[in-house]
Order: C-alpha cells, then sequence, then structure tokens
C-alpha cells in the first residue's frame, strides 16, 4: 500500500521510510536525503563559479563601506552576481530533492563578519502554510573558522516543536513597528531558546567550511553565530532564504492567527524576478503588509452589521 499523500516535506513526514522507497534515488541522493532528515542539515558543493563569488564580494565592498554595516540586506536587488549565488542551479537542485517542490528564492543576506547572533530558529521569522517549506543556504565566500565567528548549529534540533510568540504570551501584531517588535519579543525569544537548549541537552556543532563550501538547513534547525576571537577578522558569507511552491508565505513575529492578524508576506522568486502569491490549499491570498490599519473582532461585526455586509467588511480589511 503505497503511503498517504500529506501536506509536509517529505523528509519531515511520518511516512518518510515509505516515501523514500517508493522514490528509488540513487544511493548517493538517498543518502544526502536521510542525512537531511534526521539532522536538518547537509553541507554541500553548490558548485558555484569561485569568479562568481569574487564578483559578488567586489560588487558587496561599497555598500558595506557606505552603510558602515556588516549585514547586507537583499543586496541581490543591486547586484547580479549575488542574485546569480542565490538563484544557483545546483543549489535549487538539491532543494527540490530535499522539499519535493520547487524552492523559491525570497531573501539575500550579506555579511563581511561573523553575525554573533544568538541561537534562534528561522522559523520565527518566516513560515509557510503548510508549516516547515522553508530552508537556508548559508556559502562560505572566504574560508570560516574559529577565529572569525562561524556558524553553531545544534543537530536534529529542527524535529522540536515550532515556537511562536504565544507560547511565550506574546502578540506580535501587537507592535507598530519592526524595531518595536524587535525591542519588546526578540530577547525574550531568544532567551527562552537558550533555556530550551540547556533543557534538552543539544549537542552544538561548529561550522567550519572552506571558500566556496555550503550548508543548507531545516527551517525550525536551531544555529547561530559564534564569538569572533581574532578582532578585525573577516568572515564573508552570503545566507540565501528559499520558500517552496503552493504555500501560504507568512512572518509569525507579526501574526497573531487567533485572531486573524496574519502577516502575509510579499514575496519575489529571486531567480525570475516575478511576484509569487501565496496559495493556500489552491486559493490564492493577497500579502498583508506589517501594519494593521483596521481591526474589527467578529463578536462586534456581529453585532453591528448584518451578515452579507460583515462579507464585504472582511475583504476591504484584507486587502
Amino acid at each position: 500500500m503505497s503511503s498517504p499523500s500529506i501536506q509536509t516535506p517529505w523528509v519531515e513526514s511520518p511516512f518518510f521510510e515509505a516515501e523514500i522507497a517508493e522514490a528509488r534515488l540513487a544511493p548517493a541522493d538517498e543518502a544526502l536525503v536521510r542525512h537531511f532528515a534526521e539532522y536538518g542539515y547537509v553541507i554541500i558543493d553548490p558548485e558555484i563559479d569561485e569568479a562568481l563569488i569574487d564578483e559578488a564580494l567586489a560588487a558587496s565592498q561599497p555598500d558595506f563601506k557606505n552603510q558602515r554595516t556588516n549585514r547586507l540586506e537583499n543586496a541581490w536587488q543591486r547586484h547580479e552576481a549575488i542574485r546569480k549565488i542565490a538563484a544557483a542551479p545546483r543549489v535549487l537542485e538539491i532543494l527540490e530533492l530535499l522539499y519535493q517542490r520547487k524552492p523559491i528564492p525570497f531573501q539575500t543576506l550579506n555579511f563581511s563578519t561573523g553575525s554573533q547572533q544568538r541561537t534562534h530558529s528561522d522559523s520565527i521569522h518566516f513560515n509557510s502554510v503548510p508549516e516547515r517549506f522553508l530552508a537556508g543556504v548559508w556559502l562560505a565566500m572566504e574560508d570560516v573558522h574559529d577565529g572569525n565567528g562561524p556558524l553553531h548549529y545544534y543537530p536534529g534540533s529542527h524535529r522540536l516543536p515550532f515556537y511562536d510568540l504565544s507560547i511565550l504570551g506574546m502578540k506580535g501584531s501587537d507592535s507598530t513597528s519592526i524595531e518595536e517588535m524587535l525591542t519588546k519579543y526578540y530577547t525574550q525569544y531568544e532567551d527562552f531558546i537558550e533555556q530550551l537548549v540547556a533543557q534538552k541537552k543539544l549537542d552544538k556543532k561548529i561550522l567550519n567550511l572552506k571558500k566556496g563550501q555550503a550548508l543548507i538547513w531545516s527551517a525550525n534547525l536551531l544555529h547561530g553565530g559564534e564569538k569572533i576571537l581574532i578582532p578585525g577578522s573577516t568572515r564573508y558569507t552570503q545566507v540565501n532564504h528559499y520558500y517552496f511552491e503552493n504555500c501560504a508565505y507568512y512572518r509569525p513575529m507579526r501574526t497573531d492567527m487567533a485572531l486573524e492578524r496574519i502577516s502575509i508576506q510579499k514575496v519575489t522568486n529571486i531567480a525570475t524576478g516575478e511576484i509569487v502569491k501565496s496559495n493556500y490549499l489552491g486559493t490564492s491570498i493577497n500579502h498583508v503588509g506589517y501594519s494593521y490599519k483596521v481591526y474589527l473582532p467578529e463578536g462586534v461585526l456581529r453585532k453591528v452589521v448584518p451578515s452579507q455586509l460583515r462579507q464585504w467588511v472582511r475583504k476591504l480589511v484584507n486587502k
């Protein structure tokens, strides 16, 4: 009997063993998929030409200098080399193998030094319905070692539940700006993840890669940046985030599902330049910005608005 078709990445499916047996993959591909399913990451050769990496590095130097920051968001919009790295054919091929859906590169982050970011899950920033159709790819644009702030990660942590702000008793949609949200909530979330790691006794690994190597990780894999031990050292890397086709894409830190406040993300496919609309089981959904200009609880609508007009109001406020 064939395994049932369910809306989850096959590497996280309860029917994974049956599905991978049915797939009859080549031995190398099966080993890659099994490693990702068990540990939540794989280290790959993305087959990106070193000349392209050097071109991206050269193109981003003025941005780092002018903005006086170690982090450039969505520099693919200005630099073709960065866009090409995010859309690297071999990376897209492996992602499709791991998720059994076509990947959609939608964000790039370029770093000149180690992020030194506390442990977190990308799922708190970006998520999908169905859940877990999100992956990150971390490309070393120079050798990464213990001294220049490498990535750390916790193998197998992707299997933990997804924890949003509601479990901490917080409403993400109450914030009026990204800055307020980060100030009010994010440190508390990081504190929670730190305590979770300690409670679960998770095993931390440090990622030292050679220039041109890349790490693919699952949406919910816990990871962060190690301390920079060599002052003044660089650590040029590019992080790309990928959704997958036929999902609704939303930002959990700006969302409260029970209040019908859902921040549907506007997604541009970096590979094609096309807007990708959210899709919930065949139903297309418009993106919703950060600010919620109007919020009318259903109870209020029932008291003051006839049923047909209620539907019109709902459509109006969700545009």
